[in-house]
């Protein structure tokens, strides 16, 4: 059986993401170890929480310098949510707060429509609806898929980040999930 690792920033929606892997048929671990991601066979940045909190967490327990490895080196890691914003270069939130930079982009408030943003929407060009519940939005070259206008997903070398949550998103969501962790 092969295992996901889920990285433990001190919030998040470990139980869910873990939930989602079992229904798959995959073992996962939550760990804020910088080994274990940089040895593991799969990661997840999880979402929910709060920018700097999640960044602070990060840095200190040496995960950040370790999901850099990561993709240094074209190991894979999926970002969920917070996830995919704490990737970027930069964030508004909390005042202002510096992310990974595993791509370039930065992540702003969402200044039209509903904010936050809750609820179901399709994810243009992929044509499925996925759950999101956000108020801030990647800004990025990198981007690949879209929802109401907002960045969906973005991929940049091992690196895959989705606004969504595949996890609380159905059949549709466990299928992308599956797909994710079949990926090289």
């Amino acid at each position: 059986m092969s295992t996901a690792l889920v990285v433990d920033y001190g919030a998040g929606n470990t139980h869910s993401v873990r939930a989602a892997l079992a229904r798959l048929g995959w073992q996962s671990v939550v760990s804020a170890d910088p080994g274990e991601v940089a040895r593991a066979e799969r990661v997840i940045l999880p979402g929910v929480g709060s920018a700097r909190s999640a960044m602070e967490h990060l840095s200190q327990t040496g995960v950040a310098s370790a999901l850099a490895d990561r993709v240094r080196v074209e190991a894979p890691v999926l970002g969920i949510c917070l996830g995919l914003q704490l990737a970027l270069e930069s964030s508004e939130e909390d005042g202002g707060v510096d992310g990974l930079g595993l791509v370039a982009g930065t992540v702003e408030r969402l200044r039209a429509g509903r904010v936050p943003r809750l609820g179901w929407e399709v994810v243009e060009p992929w044509g499925e609806a996925y759950y999101f519940a956000h108020s801030y939005a990647a800004v990025t070259a990198f981007a690949t898929a879209h929802a109401d206008g907002a960045v969906a997903a973005v991929r940049h070398g091992s690196f895959l980040g989705v606004q969504f949550h595949p996890e609380k998103s159905g059949p549709a969501g466990l299928d992308f999930l599956a797909s994710c962790l079949s990926r090289d």
